[in-house]
Order: structure tokens, then sequence, then C-alpha cells
């Protein structure tokens, strides 16, 4: 039978150190969650190891099947066309599936929740609050509207209601969405980072926060984070079981 494939998380990568470390507490929770597992990270820009090193390492170490899991919550352009060139470029030896992105998923939402409890907020709140949901943002009309629809979905679960925004590429800003809520009458405004880790976008969504009652953490290592890892690890390789008989 053959070994499991290796776990690869392509991360974006930042200047802010902050981003990286998050990063591998992500990997560290992952790790911990299936034992067994071998995962690696590598980083498109900014940190080191760069994928192309990883899949580099992994190739000269004899392995054969990676799975490849961009640590994104939408299918913008880095799912779309900067990972798959980064993968096109590895070693041929490599047999290489590309998981799916993160989101959407309920367990992401699971998550924004959680940490919107642990900056204070309480279950008995949900009814009269307003929550912006607060993302990167994207040029790719398909990444917005998916960010609208959780928006949607979420605002159906008892919150006041919920609002999309963006730190860049498109509209409404954090603090545009505050503004509205507040003037809707919502008791509570609170800001829910829909990001995975600090860095440049994510300050910009704190900054916009001001005027809200609560701004929560960015998702991070949030268990719930780790659970969709695993399943799209557990989707992408079910393809490689199948064609090498494992």
């Amino acid at each position: 039978m053959a070994s499991r494939p290796v776990l690869l998380v392509i991360a974006h990568g930042s200047r802010d150190p902050r981003h990286a470390a998050t990063v591998h507490a992500l990997v560290r929770r992952v790790r911990a969650m299936r034992p067994g597992l071998r995962v690696e990270t590598g980083f498109l820009d900014f940190n080191v190891p760069s994928v192309h090193g990883v899949l580099e390492s992994l190739a000269a170490e004899g392995v054969r099947d990676v799975v490849a899991l961009p640590l994104l919550l939408t299918r913008a352009f880095h799912a779309k066309a900067d990972i798959p060139s980064v993968l096109r470029q590895a070693p041929a030896r490599l047999r290489i599936r590309q998981a799916d992105v993160l989101g959407p998923s309920p367990l992401l939402t699971a998550a924004l929740e959680r940490r919107l409890y642990e900056a204070g907020l309480s279950p008995a709140d949900k009814s009269s609050t307003g929550v912006v949901l607060a993302s990167a943002g994207s040029s790719d009309p398909e990444a917005i509207a998916v960010i609208a629809e959780i928006a949607r979905e979420w605002r159906h679960t008892g919150w006041c209601a919920v609002r999309p925004a963006f730190a860049s590429a498109s509209l409404p800003r954090t603090e545009d969405a505050v503004r509205e809520l507040r003037e809707m009458g919502c008791a509570k405004v609170v800001v829910a980072p829909y990001v995975l880790a600090p860095g440049f976008l994510p300050d910009r969504i704190a900054r916009g926060a001001a005027g809200a009652d609560v701004l929560a953490d960015v998702l991070g290592p949030a268990p719930e984070v780790a659970r969709v890892l695993l399943e799209r690890y557990d989707a992408a390789r079910q393809p490689l079981i199948t064609a090498v008989g494992a």
C-alpha cells in the first residue's frame, strides 16, 4: 500500500513576521489533529521556504505524491493562476494534486463566531448585533460574490444584520459598513475579519473597525480552520488513492 500523500500548505507570505508565525501555528494544529500525516509549508513570496524549494526537497527525498493546498479563503488570482504556475514547475517525478481553497465552509463561519465570542461578544447579543464580514478584497468577481453570499447566509443564523466589507480592490470599506450598521439601529456593531493571518490588509481592517464595539481576531489557528484543511486534503487525495491503488 502506498504511503499517504504529503500535504503541502501553500501560504501567500508577507513582510509582516506575524503572518508566517500564524501560518506555522495553524500547521502545527493540523499536525496535532492528524498524527502521522506529513505536513510541509511553502510560501509564494517574502518568506522561506519557497513552494518550489519545498517541492525540490520532497522530490530529492523520493516522495512521489503531494496534495498542494492553497491557504486561501476564496478562488481568486493566486488560486487560479499563481499556484498552478508554480506547481507546473515542480520536479517531474512528483504527482501533485491541487486541493480546493478553504472557503466557503460552515466551519469557517463557526471560526468567525468563535473569534467574536473570544473578543467579548455574548451569544445573547446576537439578535441585536450587526456584523461586518471584513475580507481582504479582490478584483475577481467570483471571489467578491462568494463573500457576499457568506454574509447573506450568516445573517440567517440570527444576527441583526451582516454586511460584507473589503480592505482593497472592492467596496465598501470596513468603516463604511460599520457606519451603515449604526445607521440601521443595531445595538452593537462588531467586525469579524475573514482573513487567516495578520498583515497589511488585516491592519487596514482593524483601522476601519475603530468605530465598532468589538473587533475579533483573525481566523489563524482556530481548530475549525485546521479541520477545513484536513477536509480539503482528504477530498483532494481520493483520486491519488485510486491512481496508486492505496
